[in-house]
């Protein structure tokens, strides 16, 4: 048993250590850290609220300068990337809440519990995703409360196939076999068991998903079907932006940037993650 527990802290200890000697991920990890804390007290940091007329349309009078509505670009800026972010995290948790629970059951409770499961995830992966947002966004209503329950629907696959495959992969190994042998309930073993055990995977698929989210955000965004004004996104920032390429550029360069680095950001994080909590891919780094 002293073994056991002295061997949790030093697994922990041998993660850091692989986690700071791989620079991109650090590095990847450390902006990520940064965009979550901005994003976090965005309203408090910013100088102005983001509804306030505070000079002269299209001047310099701001750090970033004044938007065709004489508002801050800075103050809307950080409001915008805490708008983005929130949906996408948002999505992304309904994505994994529900995607997680049906891969388990298909993985783990039978062939037709599998059938139904995987034949409906099929048939959603068989719709283009940024059309099929289009057109239920479209139909139901330009609204943040859509946009988040459309990109989440959308992403309940990619967790479900993930944690399907892993399921059917130790759904009869030794200690999965011991906690039935024991008696525990299966939603116990599903649970304490096999959650568990297929947990790196999924921690990899939402970094990479709140990217994949934040990119299809801004696009519904963009086309008028995401969050509506005042309230600003980075995808509507981009979308207005776009009316003044000419006279002010910097309106469609300061968000199209901040989404590139966010987004590259979280690919980088969850490649690297990926390689650090597989063992097959530790030998390459």
């Amino acid at each position: 048993m002293a073994t056991v527990l002295a061997g949790a802290p030093a697994t922990q200890r041998t993660f850091l250590h692989r986690l700071r000697s791989n620079r991109r991920t650090s590095i990847a990890g450390a902006f990520m850290l940064l965009i979550a804390l901005v994003t976090l007290f965005a309203r408090i940091i910013a100088p102005h609220d983001y509804r306030d007329i505070v000079g002269k349309p299209l001047t310099s009078a701001s750090v970033l300068g004044i938007d065709d509505f004489g508002r801050d670009v800075l103050s809307r800026l950080l409001v915008g990337l805490q708008v983005s972010l929130g949906v996408a995290l948002s999505a992304v948790l309904v994505a994994a809440v529900i995607g997680v629970a049906l891969g388990l059951v298909a993985g783990y409770v039978g062939r037709w519990a599998s059938t139904i499961i995987m034949r409906g995830i099929d048939v959603l992966l068989s719709f283009p995703p940024i059309v099929l947002a289009i057109a239920v966004v479209a139909i139901m209503g330009p609204a943040l409360v859509n946009v988040v329950m459309v990109i989440g629907v959308l992403y309940i696959p990619r967790f479900t196939r993930i944690v399907y495959t892993q399921v059917l992969a130790i759904r009869n190994l030794e200690y999965v076999e011991a906690s039935k042998i024991m008696g525990t309930r299966p939603a116990g073993i599903l649970l304490r068991t096999i959650l568990p055990n297929v947990a790196a995977p999924i921690i990899v698929q939402l970094s990479l998903s709140v990217s994949f989210a934040i990119q299809m955000e801004a696009g519904l965004s963009f086309l008028g079907l995401g969050a509506q004004p005042p309230l600003p996104s980075l995808g509507t920032m981009v979308g207005a932006g776009r009316d003044f390429l000419e006279v002010q550029p910097t309106l469609l360069l300061y968000p199209s940037v901040l989404i590139i680095l966010v987004v590259l950001a979280l690919n980088v994080f969850g490649d690297g993650m990926r390689d650090l909590l597989d063992p097959r891919r530790r030998g390459t780094n």
